[in-house]
C-alpha cells in the first residue's frame, strides 16, 4: 500500500526527499467561548498547543512519510463547562481531505461532528497515551487523549484505505483496540454500542464487521479508481465512481441505517454535483436517483443540480 501511495505523491508534487517525519499535519482549534469568564482563558490556550503536539509530533505508524505526503487534517474543539471544576463537555468536528493525482484538488474524506466528548484538563497537565493501555488513574483526564488518538487512526485508516485495497485495516484495528480500552466513568460515552446509533464504536464497527467489507472496496474505488483518474480520463473516471456508488446503494439497501453510508456522503454534495453536472444524461439521471435516495440531507440540491 504505501508503495502505492508513494507513487501517487511523488508524480502529485514532484518530490523525492524523504525525511523521518510524522504522519499528520493537524490544525487543532479550541473554542472556549461557551466556557465561563471565572475560568482563565490561557488554560485553553495551553490546551490547544498540547493537542496540536499530541498530534503533530507523535510517530502513529511505522511509515515513513515525506513532508508533502502529510495528511492534513483539522479539529474543532468547542467547549461547554460542567458543573464540575476543571471537567468540559465538548463537540469535537473532524475533517480530512485526500490529495487527488495530478491537480492541486483535495477531496473531503472526513467531515465528521462527534457531540460525546467529555474529559478533564488542568493545565499544563501532560498529555499521554499508550495504545495498549488508558493512561492515568482517572478516567476523565484520559478519556480527551484517547478520543484525540482514536480519530488521528481514523484519518490515517481512511486516507490508507482510499490508495490500496484494504490498505486502512491496520489502523482501524488500532481504532478498535482504542474503543475496546476506552475509559469507562459516569458521563463518559461514545465508546459503547448502547451509547448511540453514531458514535466512535459504530463508525470503526462497521470498517471492521466483515459483512460490510465491500466499504473497503467503495472507498478504493471511489478515490483512486475515480477520483486519481479524473485528469488523465474524466469519462473513465467518472465511470469508476458511479460504480462505486452503485456499490454503495446496493450494501445501504442490504443494510439500511448503517453509520458509515452517511458518514461517507458527509461533506461530499458540492463534488459529487460537480463530477456528474458534465456527465452523460444517462449517468447523470442514474446518479441523481442514487445521490437523493443515499444521501437525504443534499436530495434537493441533487434534484435541482442534477435534473435540470
Amino acid at each position: 500500500m504505501y508503495f502505492i501511495r508513494f507513487i501517487i505523491v511523488l508524480f502529485l508534487l514532484s518530490s523525492t526527499q524523504f525525511v523521518g517525519a510524522q504522519e499528520l499535519i493537524a490544525r487543532v482549534t479550541v473554542n472556549s467561548s461557551r466556557v465561563g469568564s471565572t475560568v482563565n482563558k490561557n488554560v485553553f490556550q495551553t490546551l490547544q498547543t498540547s493537542l496540536n503536539t499530541f498530534l503533530n509530533n507523535r510517530k502513529w505508524t511505522k511509515d515513513v512519510f515525506s513532508v508533502n505526503e502529510k495528511i492534513e487534517c483539522n479539529f474543532f474543539l468547542n467547549l461547554q463547562a460542567t458543573a464540575e471544576a476543571n471537567v468540559y463537555s465538548a463537540s469535537l468536528t473532524i475533517q480530512a481531505a485526500r490529495p487527488i493525482f495530478n491537480s492541486s484538488y483535495a477531496s473531503p474524506i472526513i467531515n465528521f461532528q462527534d457531540e460525546d466528548v467529555v474529559f478533564k484538563y488542568l493545565e499544563f497537565q501532560q498529555l499521554e497515551f499508550n495504545e495498549n493501555r488508558v493512561a492515568g488513574t482517572d478516567p476523565m483526564l484520559s478519556n480527551l487523549t484517547a478520543i484525540f488518538a482514536y480519530y488521528a487512526n481514523m484519518v490515517i485508516a481512511f486516507d490508507y484505505a482510499s490508495f490500496s485495497p484494504r490498505g486502512g485495516d491496520a489502523y482501524f484495528l488500532k481504532a478498535q483496540n482504542i474503543v475496546n480500552n476506552a475509559p469507562e466513568s459516569r458521563g463518559i460515552s461514545g465508546w459503547k454500542a448502547f451509547d448511540g446509533k453514531r458514535n466512535r464504536y459504530w463508525l470503526v464497527e462497521n470498517m471492521m464487521n466483515t459483512r460490510y467489507a465491500v466499504m473497503h472496496d467503495i472507498y478504493y474505488g471511489y478515490y483512486h479508481l475515480g477520483m486519481d483518474k479524473m485528469y488523465d480520463d474524466e469519462t473513465a473516471a467518472r465511470v469508476e465512481i458511479l460504480a462505486a456508488l452503485n456499490l454503495l446503494n446496493s450494501f445501504n439497501s442490504d443494510n439500511p441505517n448503517t453509520m458509515i453510508n452517511q458518514f461517507f456522503f458527509q461533506g461530499k454534495s458540492n463534488e459529487l454535483i460537480k463530477i456528474f453536472s458534465k456527465a452523460p444524461p444517462q449517468d447523470k439521471i442514474r446518479a441523481a436517483d442514487l445521490l437523493q435516495k443515499m444521501d437525504i440531507t443534499n436530495a434537493t440540491r441533487y434534484k435541482e443540480e442534477l435534473q435540470k
